[in-house]
């Protein structure tokens, strides 16, 4: 089985080393690099072509924010933010700027290796325990609504909703529903142009918290 390819990029060695000894005895994970800041992850990347970056968003020279933005622009990889509680409004500048969703720094080591999956395999992912301190109505560019509208759906377009909001992939909800990877696709671009939502991170929010 191909290894998902991880950089880490964080100020902090503690945590850099850290999920790298996490992801390293995992088979499934190959960290191709480390970098103290977002200028060395993306001229690694570069390099390295990895999969998926692990990105703080405050760090010295380049934060995560900028690299994002680049990493993105050139297709570098795919990037998951790493947060504190007090990050909500860099949070909401990274996933404007391409960022695929964040992982609190507080995590497990199943629950990140569970959230970086999900990001490589096409999942917007988001950590349940800062869901409710987040106002996402500048991530997605919309008015908050009251609530989820579920009268315009199916039963089956609900279980796909869900399980995007549960941050399965594509290939995670086929097999759970048992169906295919094409109808998967095709049922969530439906749902997103019915809503007017221009991403799977988007849609998560809406069906979690009301808001569009």
């Amino acid at each position: 089985m191909e290894k998902i390819k991880v950089i880490i990029a964080d100020d902090s060695d503690f945590v850099r080393d850290g999920m790298k000894i996490i992801l390293d005895v995992d088979d499934e994970f190959e960290v191709i690099g480390t970098a103290a800041n977002g200028r060395e992850a993306v001229e690694i990347a570069r390099k390295q072509n990895p999969d998926v970056f692990l990105m703080d968003i405050q760090m010295p020279d380049m934060d995560g924010i900028e690299a994002t933005k680049i990493i993105v622009e050139e297709n570098l990889g795919k990037v998951l933010i790493l947060t504190t509680f007090d990050d909500d409004e860099l949070v909401k500048q990274a996933l404007k700027n391409g960022a695929k969703g964040y992982l609190i720094k507080n995590h497990t080591p199943d629950h990140l290796k569970q959230m970086i999956k999900s990001v490589y395999y096409g999942s917007g992912v988001m950590d349940e325990t800062v869901f409710s301190s987040l106002n996402f109505d500048d991530v997605t560019g919309n008015k908050c609504s009251d609530k989820f509208d579920s009268s315009d759906y199916s039963p089956r377009e609900l279980e796909i909703i869900q399980a995007v909001a549960d941050g399965l992939s594509n290939k995670e909800i086929a097999d759970k529903l048992f169906i295919s990877e094409g109808t998967v696709k095709n049922y969530i671009t439906g749902i997103l142009s019915k809503e007017g939502l221009s991403h799977r991170t988007a849609l998560a929010v809406y069906y979690l918290t009301g808001r569009k």
